[in-house]
């Protein structure tokens, strides 16, 4: 039963969606329907600006912790359902019930998922990615290369957990390379754009 109650808590919870909620209280707008149409931090920041992105990227990435962390209340003694809370928050970040399952790519929430469950792994994707997102100033390549770390951090340091935690981080991989599908078409013709920017990005 409480394998059941951790994935329904993470994905309700992974379902808020921030973006959709400050785009409706600031501009009164659906941010779905205006620049890359995606529901996350980086096309908050092209519709809205900078302010409320950091709190849509502090916020999405709070909803991966809170999900872990409540698990770990619910079953102490168990490594998975706080494993299966973090992956489902992130299905509901991707696809939010509340908001007709269009929501975004996952990746603020995936690095509070990760951190959580894994801190160290998750620091050094999380580094690698940011080095990445600074020479290149391409947000979705800096995202595909932390998701793509994930696994290999976890499984290279041997962490406690590391067959559960890092199978969930392949699989969470696999997701983030869904849902930037139409960014790595882009990165592969040369047209992604870069932060900063004023053209549509997917």
């Amino acid at each position: 039963m409480s394998y059941v109650l951790c994935i329904v808590v993470g994905y309700l919870i992974g379902s808020i969606s921030f973006s959709y909620l400050f785009g409706k209280m600031l501009k009164g707008i659906d941010i779905r329907q205006h620049g890359s149409g995606n529901a996350g931090a980086t096309n908050t920041m092209r519709v809205l600006g900078v302010g409320p992105a950091v709190t849509v990227l502090l916020l999405d990435g709070l909803k991966g912790v809170a999900a872990v962390v409540i698990a770990r209340l619910i079953a102490p003694d168990m490594a998975a359902p706080a494993v299966l809370a973090g992956i489902f928050a992130i299905i509901g970040h991707n696809w939010p019930i509340y908001f007709g399952f269009r929501g975004g790519k996952g990746i603020a929430t995936t690095i509070g998922v990760m951190a959580t469950l894994s801190f160290w792994p998750a620091l050094i994707a999380g580094v690698l990615a940011i080095l990445v997102i600074a020479i290149t100033r391409i947000v979705s390549l800096g995202s595909l290369l932390f998701a793509l770390s994930l696994p290999i951090a976890i499984f290279a340091m041997d962490v406690p957990d590391a067959p559960l935690i890092g199978s969930a981080a392949a699989l969470v991989c696999v997701f983030a390379f869904v849902r930037h599908r139409s960014n790595i078409v882009k990165l592969i013709q040369g047209r992604e754009n870069k932060l900063g920017s004023r053209g549509k990005m997917g």
